[in-house]
């Protein structure tokens, strides 16, 4: 006899109380999705398919970890569920259990040779463990079994233009394009892809384009200024930093492309010298702190750390690490500014890659640092030297900085400092040349706060 579950007008049936969680699921109302699971799995704990869903439900809420052995279970009662196994594969990749994810992809494309979402969700992975041409495979795959398939397109013109396959990149944004036509990523990639082939003039029309169909867009308006030079901002808008990471924190493919995203750990890295040792004795703010990859690395050091930054979904992203004691949603040379003596250590990540002249931030850094205090960041180099005013956007919309420039902007808040050359990530195929940056407040000024 089928077991019911009472509710305040009748009784309905487990089939009934799944689907009624599932569509709550779809609409984020996730604690009402959970308490069903929980009174179906109440009385049926072998229920696969509450199960399986209240897993997916567990990393809809961040909580992958938990979800894990649930989707496990459930694929353990009903092995042959191919989306299952897809699901499992999503959730092991967000927990960056990359191998895994990829036994679980293989079986979901087993079990349905036409899985066009594993076999998308497959080439990210490859690509992330560096092996470009079965990721390819896996991606074109995608493509013969839906030939519409936006994700893959788009993911295939980004290993390809990381391979300098340009043209061939090019072909596939233009396909993307073709299929939404209004897809920001697609114009994004596309335009920087007639950069790479020195066809600005083609780049700015797509911008001005864009900005023509969408006249608030913030990222169309950056761009056209890094791509033409013409009204470029001192800083990137508070809108286009909101808007691009608020859009990277839900994609996957970008946070695996972080695998090969150096930033995070060289300027962890200024904080191991002698006489330094991770007793968790200071206070330090992650400026710029995205999804939080520093922070579990500097944690050690930290007695309080905080995390500031403008995208809410990269905020969002970093609470799950659980290692920092404060998020905040804000600007970040205002924030600074706001907190004079407030650190021990200010470390920032590929975050002053989208400010043009740093004077002010800067400064409002070295009034955040205590007396002894360090600022440890990171900026994208600029070896031109006819560059006057030491630094410039470049048509990804990011800005690059002279060694010179940066040393006399440290210089002028006497700040002593030293300053490393190093390749902070690999962008288009190619190491992106940066600087890491350590600068100290001298203890005497000490005596201007006593």
């Amino acid at each position: 006899m089928e077991q019911t579950l009472a509710t305040t007008d009748r009784a309905i049936s487990v089939d009934e109380a799944i689907s009624i969680a599932i569509h709550l699921q779809r609409h984020e109302q996730w604690v009402a999705a959970e308490d069903i699971y929980r009174q179906i799995l109440d009385q049926k704990p072998r229920c696969a398919e509450a199960l399986h869903y209240y897993g997916v439900l567990e990393h809809q809420r961040g909580r992958g970890d938990a979800g894990i052995p649930l989707i496990e279970k459930s694929i353990a009662l009903e092995p042959d569920h191919a989306d299952w196994h897809s699901n499992l594969g999503i959730v092991r990749q967000e927990r960056l259990r990359l191998d895994e994810a990829v036994a679980a992809y293989r079986r979901a494309i087993e079990l349905d040779p036409n899985h066009a979402n594993a076999f998308n969700n497959l080439g990210v992975v490859l690509r992330a463990l560096g092996q470009p041409a079965e990721s390819e495979a896996a991606y074109r795959e995608a493509i013969r079994v839906n030939a519409e398939h936006i994700d893959a397109w788009t993911n295939l013109g980004i290993l390809l233009s990381g391979q300098k396959r340009t043209y061939e990149s090019v072909m596939c944004f233009c396909k993307v394009i073709t299929l939404r036509p209004k897809h920001p990523d697609a114009r994004r990639l596309l335009a920087l892809a007639h950069c790479a082939l020195g066809e600005l003039d083609k780049a700015i029309e797509l911008f001005e384009q864009w900005l023509k169909d969408e006249p608030d867009s913030a990222i169309a308006r950056h761009m056209l200024a890094a791509c033409s030079g013409k009204d470029v901002p001192a800083r990137a808008s508070d809108q286009f930093v909101e808007a691009t990471f608020d859009s990277f924190a839900s994609s996957f493919d970008a946070k695996l492309a972080k695998l090969l995203y150096r930033a995070p750990s060289l300027v962890a890295a200024m904080l191991d010298e002698p006489g330094v040792e991770p007793a968790k004795a200071f206070d330090i703010l992650d400026a710029g702190c995205g999804t939080g990859l520093v922070g579990p690395l500097v944690a050690p050091y930290a007695r309080h750390l905080v995390g500031v930054d403008l995208s809410a979904k990269m905020i969002a992203h970093a609470r799950e690490r659980k290692v920092y004691d404060d998020l905040i949603k804000g600007e970040l040379t205002t924030y600074l500014s706001s907190v004079p003596d407030g650190y021990d250590v200010i470390v920032s990540a590929d975050t002053l890659v989208y400010f043009g002249p740093l004077e002010d931030v800067v400064a409002a850094a070295a009034g955040a640092l205590r007396a002894g205090g360090r600022l440890v960041f990171t900026v994208e180099e600029l070896t031109d030297a006819a560059q006057v005013p030491g630094y410039t956007i470049s048509p990804h919309g990011r800005y690059s900085h002279t060694r010179e420039y940066v040393e006399r902007v440290l210089a002028a808040v006497d700040l002593q400092f030293e300053i490393a050359g190093a390749e902070l990530r690999l962008e288009a195929g190619s190491p992106v040349a940066g600087l890491v940056v350590k600068a100290t407040k001298p203890a005497a000024a000490e005596k201007r706060h006593a």
